[in-house]
């Protein structure tokens, strides 16, 4: 097509201006508030009399600037180097990124957290596992500590271990990693829940009442293991009855059918 009927315009030049402009305002937000912007803007300054200097045809000018040329790039890259990290970073935390290249898939998730799980609750060590789904768990992450973690069985013991720093709260597990651990969770106030459940329970139940999050729970007083899921908890599962609650719960991003209505 043409724009105003003069100039030729392609689709993909219009996804390519796009892109740009995105990468451009993705750099403006990283860089604000910091040094690079005055440092951004004194480049550009230097390229627009670079510009100048090539229209007016300013020749021993022109002979400084050619010399430059060759080390702009390294320049920028050593100038701008935090920012750099930070964008890169920022793309590989990407959702669409983080799946196509995450460790590990669904079922070795299931057979680590089973694992996981069964230990704990041999071993009698309270536990909290929140897995995210459709609704975002970013405000209780940030009240924890930054994982980041590949998901194994021994990282996962030790975390929950009484030794540990961070056993005192939930991990949260989201796209195939352990976001974060010592993360805070809104308490239920249900009185469904019996005098049976603490604290770690409620919290367990509280997270599902606002989220569609699933959520396994031990219990460090008996070892038994529960689930919970729209604000209904099961509790006293087998390792069994958890592999197929779990593989279940992450099958689907949104489950409409729940965990029924009774506790057992």
């Amino acid at each position: 097509m043409n724009l105003f009927g003069i100039i030729p315009v392609r689709l993909i030049d219009l996804f390519e201006i796009l892109l740009v402009a995105v990468v451009f305002y993705r750099l403006y937000i990283t860089m604000r508030g910091t040094l690079a912007v005055s440092l951004f803007v004194g480049l550009l300054g230097l390229l627009f009399i670079q510009f100048l200097v090539e229209v007016t045809d300013m020749k021993v000018l022109q002979f400084m600037f050619s010399a430059l040329n060759d080390i702009y790039v390294l320049a920028a890259i050593i100038v701008f180097q935090p920012e750099i990290r930070r964008v890169l970073i920022f793309l590989g935390q990407t959702p669409l990124l983080r799946r196509l290249f995450a460790p590990v898939g669904k079922e070795e998730v299931v057979t680590e957290i089973v694992a996981a799980t069964s230990t704990l609750s041999q071993q009698k060590l309270g536990a909290l596992i929140a897995f995210k789904r459709t609704d975002g768990l970013r405000s209780y992450e940030e009240t924890g500590e930054s994982l980041r973690a590949v998901i194994t069985r021994n990282l996962l013991v030790s975390i929950f271990h009484t030794s540990s720093p961070l056993h005192d709260g939930a991990v949260i597990i989201s796209d195939n990693l352990i976001e974060a651990a010592r993360c805070i969770l809104p308490v239920s106030r249900s009185k469904r829940l019996g005098g049976q459940f603490g604290t770690r329970h409620r919290a367990a139940v509280g997270l599902t009442e606002e989220t569609d999050a699933f959520v396994v729970v031990v219990s460090e007083e008996t070892g038994k293991i529960s689930v919970a899921e729209q604000g209904v908890m099961i509790s006293g599962l087998t390792t069994e009855e958890l592999k197929s609650q779990l593989s279940e719960a992450l099958s689907a991003r949104m489950s409409s059918g729940g965990l029924g209505q009774t506790e057992k």
